[in-house]
């Protein structure tokens, strides 16, 4: 199925980049290289610009795992260096990945724009979210709010709507129901509409499990029902 096949079927609430960028996050998540391949082409086609694909593929680290990143990285190598028609405007290419002037110096702003990013994402259940976290281990929040909503989710790479977006896909891709149920309410929170979510989880058909993808669905039924 080509994306425009595949975009005839789904809410045009999305434009092609976006559904192509949230459809690759869900392949790097749970599918071999091959279809990761096959998932920067579709982003080549759709003219995903090279500075979105790297952030979803920096991001993944922290929803797919550290190999998956290194996977998907490399596929991403590959397909540039294939000449691929992937829209290279504004891609990073400082050294390290980071933004100009980023070090692990800048730890104390991480956890600043941390606490912002993940605030916005939880809403009125940040708080919560914290003294829970901080119950499971106090590391575990640290890194949660410095090394994931700041120096990850905060890059300037890509708006936090889109991020979302695609974390939501990684988290269905993946089964991971719980933290699913947050990140639909995140990407709401994030200034996403319900009809963009709900655009966003049709565009997994055929990339995301059936099995899945009608267990994300119904979990949005009842986030959006509330």
């Amino acid at each position: 199925m080509t994306l425009e096949t595949h975009l005839e079927g789904i809410v045009p609430a999305l434009d092609r980049a976006t559904v192509a960028l949230v459809r690759q996050s869900a392949r790097i998540t749970a599918s071999d290289e091959g279809a990761i391949r096959e998932g920067f082409a579709e982003c080549a086609d759709a003219r995903v610009s090279a500075e979105w694909l790297e952030e979803l593929v920096l991001q993944s680290y922290l929803f797919a795992g550290f190999p998956r990143a290194l996977n998907a990285a490399r596929e991403w190598r590959r397909s540039a260096a294939a000449g691929s028609d992937v829209s290279s405007a504004g891609a990073d290419t400082s050294v390290g990945g980071l933004p100009p002037g980023e070090s692990y110096a800048a730890v104390h702003d991480w956890r600043e724009r941390g606490e912002v990013t993940c605030a916005t994402v939880y809403g009125d259940s940040y708080a919560p979210l914290r003294r829970n976290i901080r119950a499971l281990h106090d590391a575990l929040d640290d890194w949660m709010v410095v090394e994931g909503y700041g120096k990850v989710l905060s890059r300037p790479g890509l708006d936090l709507k889109r991020r979302e977006l695609c974390i939501v896909a990684a988290c269905a891709a993946a089964g991971q129901d719980r933290q699913l149920h947050s990140h639909l309410r995140g990407a709401l929170n994030a200034g996403a509409s319900p009809v963009e979510v709900r655009a966003a989880l049709d565009a997994l058909a055929g990339v995301v499990e059936p099995e899945l993808l009608e267990r994300a669905i119904m979990l949005w039924a009842r986030v959006a029902g509330k």
